[in-house]
């Protein structure tokens, strides 16, 4: 990371900065408030920046001010005297990350910035595409469609409220990344992070996993256990699959939800409670409700400010950048090189309806990385039933044949020239635009029917040679992507 540490105490600057270059981050110092914004303005590239309450010309608060203004992404972490903890609670609400007290232990100060490091890249991982929405407090978020960005406005509302969270969605949606971002961007965000996946536990041990047991309090209990609300105290608990409890474990959770206190099995003895509960679930709450499955009481504790995460079909937009994301981690993972999805790639990718959500994506991304020879992901990386439903997809207007199950000679593409598989977006009627968006799609649709065969395609679609080259050329369009094996 790309650090800024500010203090007027050089014998101060000079320890952070060797604790920080000993783990190999990259260090500038400023001696006070008004050196350290005007580097933020002339270089705009820090990571964090340490910043000291008190000093001269200008204070941290005031500096704090200005740095949000100039760089909203970048996160702040305060360090004050233990008299002037009362200005780090205000500069935490004015967008500080954490505070540190003084004298700064090496330890302490490393472990809050991994925790705000962890932060970022939570809320980053959560959509991995571009273009960068800035939040008031710090938190960078990424993302284009209207829905994850919904979800991103969201979070910041809970990171700055203590109350029980709700997350909805299909499964392979990235239920218990949400719960994580909203826990490490929380003021909870030094307490542990407990995931507990209900479905996974059978019913006559939930309670004792969760509350824990005495000794000898059921056969099998031959040792005291503390449960994973014990473990998560002063911090989060996220239950997943919260819809698969039954109505006797639900009565319980309530409890806890209700009297913030609960009882570990085999005694009536009452622990507080000092954890937020975050909760998610698949399926339909409300129709469970109906059919008395799930309580309406416990249902309305959870469900304060629910986030929904919207399937991966909904949100075609986020797909390119998504896999980009992944092909960058797999690179990091296999110890590979791979640079870009080709533009056949990506369009079999955007045709898919995604049953599996993220997941699949990812399992594909990485089922690509294995059959790829070459620097970038081809659609012929792609598993089988990923290229089929390319093949076989049938859009407005036209009809696509699946170059892989035709003889090349007999294939032939159906399209009514007044009509287009584009959907137009009335917010954007721009000509040039939506004409460059036409052709591309054009020319990809008849190169995969024809097999990527350029005098083939040429002939077909009435244009020259010369000419399907140069715009093949234009759009960054790969034949090869639509070779036949």
């Amino acid at each position: 990371m790309r650090i800024l540490v500010v203090d007027d105490d050089a014998a101060l600057r000079l320890s952070i900065t060797q604790a920080l270059t000993a783990e190999g981050h990259e260090v500038v110092e400023a001696e006070d408030g008004e050196n350290a914004v005007a580097l933020v303005s002339l270089e705009r590239d820090f990571d964090a920046v340490f910043l000291d309450v008190n000093m001269p010309r200008m204070s941290g608060i005031d500096a704090l001010k200005k740095i949000k203004e100039i760089s909203p992404q970048t996160f702040c972490l305060v360090l004050t005297a233990y008299s002037d903890v009362a200005d780090a609670m205000t500069a935490t609400r004015l967008g500080a990350y954490d505070y540190l007290e003084k004298p700064v232990e090496n330890n302490r100060l490393l472990n809050m910035l991994e925790r705000a490091r962890e932060a970022k890249a939570l809320v980053r991982k959560m959509a991995m595409s571009a273009p960068k929405v800035a939040f008031d407090q710090g938190r960078e978020m990424v993302g284009s469609s209207s829905s994850i960005k919904k979800v991103f406005s969201i979070i910041d509302q809970l990171s700055k409220v203590d109350t029980s969270v709700l997350i909805r969605g299909e499964s392979g949606t990235g239920k218990e990344l949400v719960a994580r971002a909203v826990h490490f961007n929380s003021e909870r965000k030094s307490g542990p992070f407990v995931a507990v996946n209900l479905a996974a536990i059978p019913e006559s041990l939930i309670e004792s996993e969760l509350f824990g047991h005495e000794k000898g309090s059921f056969t099998g209990a031959d040792r005291k256990k503390a449960g994973k609300f014990s473990v998560a105290q002063g911090g989060t608990i996220f239950l997943d699959e919260i819809g698969d409890v039954s109505p006797a474990m639900q009565v319980k959770l309530l409890r806890v939800l209700q009297e913030k206190t609960f009882s570990p099995v085999g005694t009536s003895d009452e622990i507080k409670a000092d954890v937020r509960i975050i909760s998610a679930t698949h399926r339909d709450l409300e129709d469970m409700i109906k059919t008395e499955q799930f309580r309406s009481d416990l249902f309305y504790r959870l469900n304060v400010l629910p986030i929904c995460l919207p399937p991966l079909r909904d949100r075609v937009e986020d797909i390119e950048s998504l896999a980009i994301y992944m092909v960058q981690k797999f690179n990091r993972t296999h110890n590979r090189d791979v640079d870009k999805v080709s533009f056949g790639a990506l369009s079999a990718l955007q045709s898919y309806a995604w049953p599996g959500n993220i997941r699949e994506l990812e399992n594909v991304i990485e089922h690509a990385f294995i059959m790829e020879r070459g620097n970038e992901i081809s659609l012929n990386s792609l598993p089988d039933h990923i290229k089929q439903s390319f093949g076989k997809k049938t859009v407005e207007g036209a009809t696509v044949v699946d170059a892989a199950t035709v003889a090349p000679e007999t294939i032939r593409i159906d399209v009514d020239p007044l009509q287009a598989s584009m959907k137009f977006d009335t917010d954007n009627l721009n000509f040039p635009d939506l004409k460059e968006k036409f052709e591309k799609e054009f020319l990809v649709k008849a190169l995969q029917t024809y097999g990527g065969k350029i005098n083939k395609t040429a002939e077909k679609t009435r244009m020259t040679k010369v000419t399907l080259l140069r715009k093949i050329e234009k759009y960054g369009i790969n034949p090869r992507d639509f070779h036949i094996n």
